[in-house]
């Protein structure tokens, strides 16, 4: 017999997924669905997370959205193949975390690459002439070579985007910041390690995450459903996603989108 009436949200756990490289489409979409998480009084949150990271900005505001809910709702985080970087970033917004085994984590870092098409502007005869109202106004223009002086403005810059993120990884694990600045080198791990390095609370699979989430909020782990929020697609969106799945394109697609929309901006990306 099927039960006509649907299970209360107070009754279920949310599940929020965050998939690839965080940008902003991602932070819009993530936040729209914790105000959801809100406004239906779920009392827990699993956030499956399988993303290499991404822009610093968008990271935080995931990251201090997920914080503020954690007031009202038990947030347990569950690391996929990858979460890495900024994905480690919004990961430890979580009151747990769990991981696989075999999850790759960590690169706890930040990057910045610009694109120096000097000598193959050289080579076909193109310059350029720029007129600007100071002399770092252009820094990172990819006809020329940085000079001594902006690669040090950026690498100060650089600086003080990797301390927020060690100082943040630190108070969200309980971790003394010279603990998490000795494996915060930009190295990568997997969930065994990373729970050795008090990175993730438990190794586990998304279950195991979706039933320590329903114990917190004092729900029966074998009753408890999830309810998956996610925006909605158009149907030739769907039919296209499938089909770029499986020919690779896609995703090749995706990444040279993600490349000229950030270069030039620091990430909390894993480049392998």
């Amino acid at each position: 017999m099927i039960w006509p009436f649907k299970p209360r949200p107070t009754k279920q756990i949310a599940r929020i997924e965050v998939n690839g490289a965080i940008v902003s489409e991602t932070r819009k979409n993530v936040l729209k669905a914790l105000k959801i998480v809100k406004e239906k009084k779920f009392p827990a949150l699993l956030l499956r997370i399988d993303s290499p990271g991404g822009t610093v900005a968008d990271s935080q505001e995931i990251y201090e959205a997920l914080k503020k809910l954690r007031e009202k709702v038990k947030v347990v985080a569950s690391f996929g193949n990858i979460s890495a970087s900024g994905g480690v970033y919004i990961g430890v917004a979580a009151e747990y975390i769990v991981a696989n085994p075999g999850t790759i984590t960590g690169s706890i870092g930040v990057i910045l690459r610009g694109n120096n098409l000097e000598r193959f502007l050289d080579k076909v005869g193109i310059s350029f002439k720029v007129i600007k109202s100071g002399p770092y106004k252009d820094i990172l223009s990819f006809d020329r070579q940085l000079t001594a002086e902006e690669q040090t403005i950026l690498q100060e810059m650089i600086d003080v985007s990797y301390q927020q993120f060690v100082n943040t990884v630190a108070q969200g694990r309980n971790l003394d910041v010279e603990k998490v600045r000795s494996f915060a080198d930009g190295r990568i791990f997997t969930g065994q390690q990373a729970l050795e390095l008090g990175v993730v609370d438990r190794l586990g699979t998304e279950e195991d995450a979706r039933r320590w989430a329903a114990e917190l909020a004092g729900l029966n782990p074998d009753q408890a459903q999830c309810y998956t929020i996610e925006e909605p697609k158009p149907l030739w969106n769907r039919i296209l996603s499938q089909n770029k799945n499986r020919s690779g394109l896609g995703l090749a697609i995706d990444w040279v989108k993600f490349e000229l929309v950030t270069n030039g901006q620091p990430l909390w990306l894993y480049r392998p």
